[in-house]
């Protein structure tokens, strides 16, 4: 997000940095509060002119954009998403003051909205804090408190439309066994001149003016060991993994205008053998 933006009513929110301890099912949490720290607001793809131009690599359409790097499937009235990812260490003696997010969500990709619940991996100076959120932008980040997390944690989510104006977001710490599910109404769903719901994503983004070095994010059952989290969604026409969405695949780099022009910022791999798996790479210097 550093553009930093307050979250449900402007209050500052008590963030888990630490794993909790086991949860029995239907015990409350009380996760090990070390900071507390303001949420983050997480955007829609940001392509700024002079952003360079998307190209085909290897029959997949590669964009370039400031923010977003990762995967995204275009497309019409999706009704679900779902993926699974690993929150990987930040190094913030490198890369202080900084963030970056790992998430799923529909819409975003060419419209003025996003449906999303996802994790951040930030860097409060010099030091690591992470936390589990959902969002339905432009409305604020909600901080989810009764999911912990930790460096090295997975992960799997889904968003879920329900119909009318109704979404569910599902978010699960697969270490912890910690899980979270809520209905949310949410009239403001924009597609900018196209009906609403008319992308999906699996995206590693920076929330504001640098990006936390977090090494190489690993997203997809592949590479998550996540049963059942693999990368895929549905649409009016395509149900399954990234790949069955063949020319409607978007591979997105995020990218920053330096001194030596264009540069990279986060790069995602080509997709693994089950077409769904993919790891980010963290370029930015």
């Amino acid at each position: 997000m550093p553009t930093k933006r307050l979250g449900i009513s402007g209050i500052l929110f008590a963030l888990v940095t630490l794993p909790a301890l086991a949860q029995a099912p239907g015990e409350s949490v009380s996760p090990l509060v070390t900071a507390v720290v303001t949420p983050h607001q997480h955007r829609p793809r940001k392509v700024l002119p002079g952003t360079r131009p998307a190209e085909v690599i290897d029959g997949v359409t590669v964009s370039y954009n400031l923010i977003w790097a990762g995967y995204a499937v275009t497309g019409s009235d999706f009704t679900q998403v779902q993926g699974s990812w690993i929150v990987t260490a930040v190094d913030c003696t490198k890369t202080p003051n900084s963030d970056s997010s790992e998430w799923v969500g529909i819409d975003g990709w060419s419209s003025n909205t996003v449906e999303q619940v996802g994790t951040d991996a930030d860097c409060n100076g010099k030091s690591p804090f992470y936390y589990v959120w959902y969002e339905f932008y432009p409305l604020n980040t909600v901080v989810i408190k009764d999911v912990s997390i930790a460096a090295g944690d997975k992960f799997s989510a889904s968003v879920t439309y329900d119909g009318g104006n109704e979404y569910t977001v599902s978010i699960t710490n697969e270490t912890t066994g910690q899980y979270f599910s809520k209905e949310v109404e949410f009239s403001g769903a924009d597609g900018s001149g196209v009906p609403p719901r008319n992308s999906a994503e699996w995206i590693e983004e920076m929330d504001g003016n640098e990006l936390s070095d977090f090494g190489i994010d690993p997203f997809g059952e592949l590479y998550t060991g996540v049963s059942g989290g693999t990368d895929s969604a549905v649409d009016a026409s395509t149900s399954g993994p990234i790949i069955d969405f063949g020319s409607a695949v978007q591979r997105s780099i995020s990218t920053k205008n330096g001194s030596r022009g264009s540069e990279d910022t986060a790069v995602p791999s080509a997709l693994a053998s089950d077409g769904a798996s993919f790891k980010v790479d963290w370029k930015s210097e």
